[in-house]
């Protein structure tokens, strides 16, 4: 424990860096010189008569001759302060700054300064302890108790300076609680970045590279100062030390900030509140972190929220992502979470976006053996219902929901967009698979457009796939109907007596598509089981299994009918039988989804083995990378849906007559989409109880809103007129081909 010395008062500022850490011929004040622009007019010394003004204004400086000022000073506004060290001081002029209902006059008061540069009109006032700090123009620095940099300051980069030992060195352990899958912070990181670096730990030269070129990315060199940028307003603040803190960013209230960067701009404010704690970390553009939020070793992608109280330890949260209200530790996160209750809990796992957490779920809380738990991974879209808890190890397929259980085992669930039920009436763990299709397509197709919406950020490093339908959810759909056509022919097998092992998988295909295309009675009939989904002995009985088959037809006929539109319509110049030349390939079936981005494995594994031999060395050209691979995505997306489209059709390329039956499926496909859009809403003003607690149906629709007024419902009847014109007008094309 380091212990209180005391120092002669000359000494009282002196070794900002230690001469071994300087580089030959340079001062302790180099870096710093290099961080300020010198104004116009230049530096200067004060004037005697300044000086005089300054004293009778009861200010102090261990020497006036390292004061500097610019032409354009006041000294009457400067009072009742103290000054150490090398003191650079903008314009300061006889006005004020107003910001909300804060309004200061320009100047410093009550404050003591060490080795600091002030721009231009600043309002620095009850500052106790500030040292160490480029200050820009026309900043609010109100009521704070200590707002230092220390020379070896990293400001949330997991970098170590010179002479560091590499135990200070910080590591954001993310996706278990192990700590196998650490990685480096920097600022910049996005999911994509954390995933590469936290999921292929075996990839040891991988590792070697991501970890240099981050210690490469950040000077290793010691006497940065912390920077404040334009227009920040800082008030009432207790311990503000070795921050980098962006323009136009408000603090107001914050308990202690320590070894962070805040980004921010004009454009995308950053925004942190009263009590909040934030330490080892980076914060994105556009974020907004309030009341008494905690974060700990931590990265926040741009537009995100942190609030009432939550805490955030050892976690990656991407863009556009809110958590409020309860505790998270040790995951990675893709774009678009949401989690607002605070008796909600989720540790170590990889969230891939899209997600809501309800209240009182807990997700990996459940220990279930003598060491730390294992990891859960989810897929986009993941929804665990109120009350679920959930145990390591867990793997679920896209938007998989979770109804209200405490699940007793580990599950895998390979169905995407299921609902997944733990009966304890029977003792099964039930599946339905494609549930939002059948019940809840509101839900399914305002999902999309949800989250575009919502995307308010003008930073956009991290690319990210919004549609539902893409090739990660339809690969994970075109495996779910081999899985229900097997197990399907196994049911069947079971009830005639007869025994199905010897029988090959073709065979059980086979006969599962034979059943599947068959008498819809004679398949629900069957006791239908999934296999290898739940750790225990109990059955896993899969429902609606006729009805969910054909929903995931009708789910890939979209999906392609969906992108195909969208292209002929930008490209009228190629009609469908061109398209079906120009994208006629092998479907590529493993996609990989990076932090929110889409691409193929093939684009994934090129883009690593150029990063572990060396030809992108940096971060910037890492991201480069991720951008020409987002150019090359809708081309890459509109192969796999025409692909997709092929196999769900049963043929090696669309002739003249499969596109008209296929058109005419989106046609049937279009109208229940409209018409189930409508229904699967009109259930809640349908609902007895709903309108139990009020007077009549004027005041529901006045609270509520009326079914045929609701914008999202219109939105999709109009969408489905025009795809109905669409469909209509290559069908007509389609004529005497």
């Amino acid at each position: 424990m380091e212990r209180v010395t005391l120092l002669p008062s000359e000494k009282l500022f002196d070794g900002w860096i230690s001469p071994i850490y300087l580089p030959e011929g340079k001062d302790k004040y180099y870096l710093r010189n290099k961080q300020v622009k010198t104004p116009k007019s230049g530096w200067r010394h004060l004037r005697s008569d300044e000086i005089e003004q300054l004293v009778k204004n009861n200010n102090a400086a261990a020497s006036w001759d390292t004061i500097w000022v610019t032409d354009d000073f006041e000294p009457r506004m400067v009072k009742d302060n103290k000054f150490y060290g090398t003191v650079r001081i903008g314009r300061v002029s006889n006005n004020a700054l107003q910001f909300h209902d804060l309004r200061l006059p320009v100047g410093i008061t009550n404050s003591s300064i060490h080795s600091c540069d002030i721009g231009d009109d600043c309002a620095i006032h009850d500052v106790h302890y500030l040292s160490h700090y480029i200050i820009g123009s026309q900043c609010m620095l109100f009521n704070i108790q200590e707002m230092s940099t220390t020379d070896h300051a990293k400001f949330g980069n997991g970098i170590v300076k010179d002479g560091e030992n590499e135990a200070v060195r910080v590591r954001i352990q993310i996706m278990n609680e192990i700590g196998c899958r650490s990685v480096m912070p920097f600022d910049g990181m996005i999911a994509a970045d954390a995933y590469m670096w936290g999921k292929y730990i075996d990839d040891k030269v991988l590792q070697q590279r991501l970890s240099d070129i981050t210690q490469n990315t950040i000077d290793h060199h010691r006497g940065y100062y912390g920077t404040i940028g334009e227009g920040c307003v800082i008030k009432n603040s207790s311990i503000i030390k070795d921050v980098k803190i962006g323009q136009a960013c408000y603090i107001k209230g914050a308990s202690k900030l320590k070894n962070i960067t805040i980004n921010s701009s004009d454009k995308e404010p950053s925004q942190i509140g009263e009590n909040v704690i934030l330490v080892n970390g980076i914060v994105g553009y556009g974020c907004r972190i309030f009341y008494s939020c905690t974060a700990v070793k931590f990265v926040l992608g741009n537009n995100c929220n942190l609030k009432y109280g939550a805490r955030l330890i050892d976690s990656i949260m991407g863009d556009n992502s809110t958590i409020s209200c309860c505790e998270v530790l040790n995951n990675l996160i893709f774009p678009a979470h949401e989690q607002h209750h605070n008796n909600s809990f989720l540790i170590a796992s990889v969230i891939m976006g899209q997600s809501n957490m309800a209240a009182g779920a807990t997700i990996g809380s459940n220990h279930n053996s003598r060491t730390n738990d294992n990891e859960i991974v989810a897929g986009r879209g993941f929804w665990p219902g109120l009350c679920s808890s959930v145990k390591h190890s867990c793997k679920f397929a896209s938007f998989t929901l979770l109804s209200k259980s405490d699940f007793p085992a580990e599950m895998i669930i390979p169905l995407p967009f299921s609902l997944v039920n733990n009966n304890v009436r029977t003792n099964e763990l039930e599946v339905m698979p494609a549930y939002w299709w059948m019940y809840n397509m509101y839900a399914l197709a305002r999902n999309s457009w949800k989250y575009q919406s919502r995307d308010k950020r003008r930073t956009k490093v991290q690319n990210i796939e919004f549609d539902t339908f893409a090739p990660d959810s339809m690969e994970e759909t075109i495996a779910a109907r081999k899985l229900l056509e097997i197990w399907t022919a196994k049911a069947w097998l079971r009830a005639q007596g007869e025994d199905e092992n010897g029988r090959s998988e073709k065979w059980l295909r086979d006969k599962g598509h034979e059943l599947l295309h068959g008498d819809e009675q004679s398949v629900e009939a069957l006791d239908v089981y999934g296999e290898h989904m739940e750790k225990s002995l109990r059955k896993v009985r899969i429902l609606k299994v006729y009805r969910a088959y054909h929903a995931y037809g009708d789910m890939l006929i979209n999906y392609a009918m969906t992108n195909i539109l969208a292209y002929t319509e930008s490209h009228p110049e190629i009609d469908l039988m061109a398209l079906s030349r120009q994208l006629e390939s092998r479907r590529q079936r493993e996609w990989i989804n990076l932090g929110g981005q889409l691409m193929m494995t093939t684009d994934f594994d090129r883009l690593r083995m150029d990063i572990r031999e060396g030809r992108l060395n940096s971060w910037k050209a890492i991201h480069k990378r991720y951008n020409e691979i987002w150019k090359r995505y809708p081309m890459d997306k509109l192969r796999h849906a025409y692909l997709s489209l092929c196999f769900v059709m049963g043929v090696d390329k669309m002739a003249p007559a499969t596109w008209l039956e296929v058109l005419a499926h989106e046609e049937r496909i279009q109208q229940y989409i409209a018409n189930q859009v409508y229904l699967s809403r009109k259930k809640d003003h349908d609902n007895t109880f709903r309108h139990a607690t009020y007077r009549n149906a004027e005041e529901m629709d006045a609270a509520i809103g009326s079914i045929e007024s609701n914008g999202f419902v219109n939105q999709m009847r109009k969408e489905s007129i025009v795809n109905l014109a669409k469909i209509d007008a290559l069908r007509n094309s389609l004529e005497g081909i």
